[in-house]
């Protein structure tokens, strides 16, 4: 596996300085490529923080509906692939018996981004796989205060990003309000991925009673995620989009955007926010 930062030598300018500037080292945030393979097959390839790489496979092949609990894996492991020096740069997935391959279409392209995730799909029926679960009927209900303390207990959490300032985060709460688990990646939509991962292999799924944070924005396709995973609650630092919006109001789930400080805007089931 690759290393999560590196260091780089850098010119610090400051302009307020007598000297103006100077070399200093400098933590950069790893990325890699990493290929998910099916039975031998290549299905994609994502620019990721290495580190939960199986995880990031399994969550990838979870929230794009190709398998749905951790029965429908026989093995999953990180291999050496072919490059000099071995990088294990790849994540080779055997399905169970009866479980069927993924299809591919060249309609659907598959390679991912750091930046925007899953990119080049014929049109939003393509992107909008349908989940096993429900979030709607989900009776979870949080408190707004304590929704409201999450982002600084994700922000505490987050060492690589203490290192680098370059990592997205995504952390998984209970309705109390205590960070279950987090994952940090230099995609937002990877550092999803490892979360729902690590729940497939724990056997968590679907995810009711739980809080998703994401730190920066909440995207159709985070949402489409925390939905595939059986989440009844999203909530993003940032602004969503107008299709997350319709996504979550569609799936019957929570949607909160600008969680900062005290204050929050709530665009789907306003219901689960209390001010108890």
């Amino acid at each position: 596996m690759g290393r999560v930062t590196g260091r780089r030598g850098v010119l610090r300018i400051d302009l307020d300085a007598p000297d103006g500037g100077r070399r200093r080292p400098d933590e950069l945030a790893a990325e890699e490529p990493l290929e998910v393979r099916v039975g031998k097959e290549p299905l994609a390839v994502t620019m990721r923080t290495p580190g939960h790489d199986v995880d990031l496979a399994l969550g990838f092949l979870c929230t794009e509906g190709v398998i749905r609990g951790p029965d429908d894996v026989r093995t999953a492991m990180l291999c050496a692939g072919a490059e000099t020096p071995n990088t294990y740069n790849v994540v080779d997935v055997t399905l169970a018996d009866g479980v069927p391959p993924p299809e591919t279409d060249p309609s659907r392209n598959f390679y991912t981004t750091s930046s925007c995730g899953v990119c080049g799909k014929a049109s939003i029926d393509a992107v909008r796989t349908r989940s096993a679960y429900d979030p709607g009927s989900d009776p979870l209900t949080v408190p707004a205060a304590t929704l409201a303390g999450m982002p600084e207990a994700l922000r505490r959490a987050q060492r690589t990003f203490d290192k680098t300032g370059g990592l997205h985060a995504a952390g998984l709460f209970d309705g109390g309000g205590r960070l279950v688990v987090l994952r940090e990646d230099v995609g937002r939509h990877n550092a999803v991925d490892k979360v729902v991962g690590w729940a497939l292999r724990e056997r968590r799924l679907p995810l009711t009673g739980h809080v998703l944070l994401v730190s920066g924005r909440a995207s159709f396709e985070l949402t489409q995620k925390a939905w595939m995973a059986g989440l009844p609650v999203l909530a993003a630092v940032s602004a969503p989009s107008t299709l997350a919006a319709e996504l979550a109001d569609e799936a019957g789930m929570t949607l909160v955007g600008f969680l900062r400080g005290r204050t929050m805007n709530v665009y789907t089931r306003p219901d689960r926010i209390t001010r108890d």
